[in-house]
């Protein structure tokens, strides 16, 4: 089975690689032609996901069928950090919530690392001397398959640290410590990282979907 990951980061790409099994060949964006940026304009989680899955989907049908006929369906995910005492914030605007409600509207940061840093530099200062760290982060994947559009949900419980720690990883995951361990993300093994994401649950809901 191809199916066509809608999705530009790469990080993303490598994890739904690894974590995807045998008999399921993840194409990226690259390998089928695929060069704009997409807008997300949606206003959830959901939304997104379904426009990303969308664009790609009507990019495959315009293609030969020589082509297109390969492909089985494209799946895309959106992926939101919800802090508990800032009322699920930043949601749907994790990516780029640096520039966001701080006095730096209009800031754009071009280069990837610089934008998870400030990005985690800013979850570090919204809790600044809060007792709740409490978090989570949800994943939605769409599903787009012969015209049948499905979404599944996967979800991680977990704390924000109090500082980052660890190197591996990208995005958050030098600040959120998952439920039940006491390291972060980024000091996880990455096989753990990727047994018990929330990445990773949303994928084993949509390969049951799959098979």
């Amino acid at each position: 089975m191809n199916l066509v990951f809608a999705s530009n980061n790469a990080h993303k790409l490598q994890e739904v690689q690894a974590i995807m099994p045998a008999g399921i060949r993840v194409l990226s964006l690259h390998e089928i032609g695929f060069e704009q940026e997409i807008d997300e304009t949606g206003t959830t989680l959901e939304e997104n996901s379904l426009i990303k899955a969308r664009a790609v989907e009507d990019f495959i049908h315009r293609q030969p069928s020589s082509v297109s006929s390969q492909i089985d369906g494209v799946f895309a995910d959106d992926t939101g950090l919800e802090i508990d005492v800032l009322d699920g914030k930043p949601g749907v605007y994790t990516a780029r919530w640096y520039k966001m409600n701080d006095g730096k509207q209009g800031e754009t940061i071009s280069e990837e690392k610089k934008v998870f840093g400030a990005n985690r530099a800013k979850a570090l200062r919204e809790l600044q001397g809060k007792e709740d760290r409490g978090a989570q982060f949800r994943t939605v994947i769409t599903l787009i398959r012969q015209n049948d559009v499905v979404q599944v949900n996967g979800v991680v419980r977990g704390q924000i640290a109090t500082e980052e720690r660890g190197e591996g990883g990208f995005g958050y995951d030098p600040v959120f410590i998952p439920e039940g361990y006491d390291k972060t993300f980024s000091e996880l093994p990455i096989e753990v990282k990727n047994s018990i994401s929330h990445r990773a649950r949303a994928l084993t809901e949509l390969v049951k979907i799959l098979k």
